[in-house]
Formats: C-alpha cells, sequence, structure tokens
C-alpha cells in the first residue's frame, strides 16, 4: 500500500511532538468523566486555567449530574462567571445534568452518538470526553490550536473543524488521535501562537509551509 506524501508528513510531525511531549495530556483538572465533560463545555472561548480556577467550586457544590440538576440556572451562572459566555453555559449545564440523569443513569455516556445528543456537546467536547474519560478513539477533537496548526503545517486546507477532522483522521494513525490532539493543543500554546509564532525555535520549521503565518 502506497503512503501518501501527507501521511508522511504527518507521521515525522508526530515523532517530534512526541519528543517534545512525551505524556501528553489536557490541562483540565477533573476526577471523572462528568467533571472531565462539563470542564471541556466551560472551556469554549476561554482558558483552561481559567475553568481550572472554577470548576473545585462548582463542583464542591454540586458534584455530580444528580446534585447539579437541582441547582438553579442563576447558582450555576454565579459560580461560572469568569469563564465567560456564563449564560448559554450554565444553561447548557443543567441541560447536561438532567440528560445524564434521566437518559444514561447520571453515568456520562460511552459513544460518539450518545455524548452528542447531551447540552453543550457537540463532537469536539465528545471526543475529548471519549479519550480523556475512556481511552477511547472515535475522533479527532479540533479546537482552535489544532484548526490552526493543521493549516499552518499543510495538513489541510479546510477551515470547517469537521472537514479538518476529517482530513487528520486520514493521515495520523487512529490510535494516536486523542495524543494527537493534546499535543498540537500544547505545541500551540508553547510555540505556533496565533499572532507570533516562534518559528525560529520551532522544531516543525522545516517540515512547516506556514500557510497563513504572515512575515
Amino acid at each position: 500500500m502506497r503512503i501518501s506524501a501527507k501521511t508522511k508528513k504527518a507521521a515525522a510531525i508526530l515523532e517530534l511532538l512526541k519528543k517534545r511531549y512525551p505524556v501528553p495530556e489536557t490541562m483540565l483538572t477533573h476526577e471523572n468523566p462528568w467533571e472531565l465533560m462539563i470542564a471541556t463545555v466551560l472551556a469554549a472561548q476561554c482558558t483552561d486555567a481559567r475553568v481550572n480556577t472554577v470548576t473545585p467550586e462548582l463542583f464542591r457544590r454540586w458534584p455530580g449530574p444528580a446534585e447539579m440538576m437541582r441547582a438553579t440556572q442563576e447558582e450555576i451562572e454565579s459560580v461560572i462567571r469568569p469563564t465567560g459566555f456564563y449564560h448559554n453555559k450554565a444553561k447548557n449545564l443543567l441541560g447536561a445534568a438532567r440528560r445524564v440523569t434521566e437518559h444514561f443513569g447520571g453515568e456520562v455516556p460511552r459513544t460518539l452518538e450518545e455524548l452528542i445528543t447531551i447540552p453543550g456537546v457537540a463532537r469536539k467536547t465528545a471526543n475529548v470526553v471519549l479519550w480523556g474519560a475512556f481511552g477511547i478513539n472515535e475522533g479527532l477533537a479540533v479546537d482552535t490550536h489544532v484548526k490552526r496548526l493543521s493549516f499552518r503545517l499543510g495538513l489541510t486546507k479546510n477551515t470547517d473543524p469537521v472537514k479538518i477532522e476529517q482530513d487528520l483522521m486520514k493521515i495520523f494513525p487512529k490510535e494516536e488521535w486523542g495524543d494527537v490532539n493534546h499535543r498540537l493543543v500544547w505545541f500551540g500554546r508553547d510555540v505556533c501562537d496565533a499572532r507570533k509564532p516562534v518559528c525560529s525555535a520551532c522544531e516543525l520549521n522545516e517540515l512547516c509551509p506556514r500557510c497563513g503565518v504572515k512575515e
């Protein structure tokens, strides 16, 4: 079977990222699947660091979905306000608590199809939860960092996250999908910044066409 040039390139990129981040993991503090799912929902358009300042109090007051579904939206909003978009996020958290409690017996489901029926959980969040909580690679989570880096590195020409995910799933081994996300996220934060990428100190420099990077 002939291996495409893009697949070879992806393999070389992954090898270099593995050297930099031998043990990749999410920055979101969590102790169980429910906490990871809720933290990931809160991380939309917010930094993981800020989410980590909010979740200890959130989970102290409402440890699981059964407890959270009894809270009012205003109570949840008062805790998660620093994460931004707190009205919509609080509404989704309440909806998620009800869905998990009433339809899944209080347990976060283990399939993509079930997860995306939960308010606030789209493909990206579902993929993060499946890998981070259960070690299941069903897809490859595409957040802002993965979207930016995959385009800059010439791994995709698409801008739609679903199409980007499909492109990346074709060139990275399935068993690596979850960790590819973590490694690209870390690299995007440490080196390949959105506005000022440190190309001169980048170990991927020789592999990168720097698509969309302004000189």
